[in-house]
């Protein structure tokens, strides 16, 4: 939660702008003559903002839980409004003096602290919840059931498609692959449907596709044993085979509290969903962490927080092996500065880690590293493709097609000035994915004068 009648300062507002115009938008709101009926009290604040229309828009913003609601048309997450709002509240106590909510605001902000105290209660410990637990075991047994079931005829399907050869695959068309996952949604297995339409998207697409499309056929054979073998599986491999299959999980175990310093933030999305992935790395205990967070197509997810910036906060794992992923527990104070990035290392390095993750996880698209004294290199041709090079060495990865734009790499090039720094990404078997970078001209410490190490964001 939010430190008790502590404001924010304008650089921890400015963190959670969701892009550069957002940002620039949302100074020019940051004075009083827009706003009406402003006021916060110690986790919350809210006001009345003039806009286009004949109704001002209302704008709410929880400091504590970090939510954001506006009644704007905005799609960004956090609007324009809201960064106006908090911007004027780090910098103009009068402007939004201590108060309590209106009526306006009151209903969702108290919503919100129910849900969180539901969260809570949801958190506590096996043997104080009401459900009964063997409701719940023969429940999971018959999804289970389903499951093996799906899996079992996905396997026959890989047989025949095998048996009649790749090269034949782009003849029946997308709606075979389409009627093959709507199968898997009828056995309870999103996962399994996932990789089925991921399969569907490759026939016919450029040279080389019967190749991919036999690696991906390999992978999605290899999760199909995985699960009718789950028994004889270790543990933490079985909780990974459940979590790729689509079985639902909770965090389990021990929160792990530090100050997590927030490396990227970037969304993806399809028809039906928006997802929104969040790294953070742990600067006392060194651990790397993922959380997700998710919303409708076309709307921003609801968890947001500040690149560059870190939080005091508890975090609980997933299961499963080399599982990245974790829940976002209790904070404990508004976002700080953040010191130093995380130790990098070479590409080699960086290849061998997501070697050493993939034991754990056969099926993992990718792993995050940090890139130490790399040097962004762009494509001679356009055969060609960008690469991140040591400077020390004979080795570079390839950048891999993803979120980042070609702006985001001649930002990234611009900042190196064509020497090393340092680069934080995604390093999986399509290549690195760079997400933040860190200029070279800092101090020891990686520090630059009045405050932490600067994040450049290249999304």
């Amino acid at each position: 939660m939010n430190q008790q009648g502590v404001r924010w300062t304008a650089e921890q507002v400015l963190a959670l702008a969701p892009d550069d115009a957002s940002r620039k938008a949302g100074g020019r709101l940051a004075a009083a003559g827009p706003w009406s009926q402003g006021g916060c009290d110690n986790s919350s604040v809210w006001g009345l903002c003039e806009g286009g229309g004949g109704s001002p828009y209302r704008t709410v913003v929880d400091t504590g839980g970090l939510g954001f609601r506006c009644s704007c048309p905005s799609r960004k997450f956090p609007c324009k409004h809201a960064l106006g709002l908090l911007l004027l509240w780090a910098t103009d106590e009068r402007a939004v003096p201590q108060g309590e909510a209106p009526e306006w605001a009151a209903p969702w902000l108290e919503e919100r602290r129910a849900r969180a105290g539901r969260k809570e209660e949801g958190d506590a410990p096996a043997q104080t919840r009401t459900a009964d637990p063997e409701a719940a075991r023969r429940r999971a047994e018959r999804r289970a059931e389903r499951v093996t079931a799906g899996a079992t005829e996905l396997e026959q399907r890989l047989a025949d498609l095998l048996r009649g050869g790749l090269a034949a695959a782009e003849r029946p068309g997308y709606g075979l692959w389409e009627e093959t996952a709507a199968r898997m949604v009828d056995a309870q297995a999103p996962g399994l449907a996932g990789r089925v339409r991921e399969l569907g998207a490759i026939p016919g697409t450029g040279p080389g596709w019967p190749v991919r499309l036999l690696e991906e056929c390999a992978l999605l054979h290899l999760l199909d044993r995985a699960w009718l073998g789950r028994d004889g599986l270790p543990e933490p491999l079985a909780a990974t085979v459940r979590a790729r299959v689509g079985l639902p999980a909770s965090p389990q175990g021990p929160p792990v509290r530090d100050l997590w310093r927030v490396l990227a933030q970037y969304d993806t999305g399809d028809a039906k969903l928006t997802t929104r992935r969040i790294w953070l790395y742990g600067q006392e205990s060194g651990r790397s962490a993922l959380l997700l967070d998710f919303g409708a197509a076309g709307r921003a997810p609801e968890l947001g927080l500040p690149v560059g910036m870190a939080v005091d906060a508890e975090l609980t794992p997933y299961p499963g092996g080399g599982q990245a992923r974790a829940a976002l527990g209790e904070r404990f104070g508004p976002p700080v500065a953040a010191g130093a990035p995380p130790p990098g290392g070479s590409t080699t390095a960086a290849l061998e880690r997501y070697g050493r993750a993939l034991r754990d996880d056969p099926w993992l698209d990718s792993c995050p590293a940090t890139l130490a004294g790399v040097v962004p290199i762009p494509p001679r041709n356009e055969e060609d493709t960008w690469q991140l090079a040591d400077t020390d060495g004979d080795f570079a990865l390839p950048v891999a097609p993803g979120p980042v734009t070609r702006a985001g790499l001649w930002k990234l090039v611009a900042l190196s000035g064509g020497g090393p720094t340092t680069v934080f990404g995604e390093c999986g078997h399509r290549g690195f994915t760079p997400l933040a970078a860190w200029p070279t001209d800092e101090d020891e410490d990686g520090e630059k004068e009045g405050g932490g190490a600067r994040t450049v964001r290249l999304l």
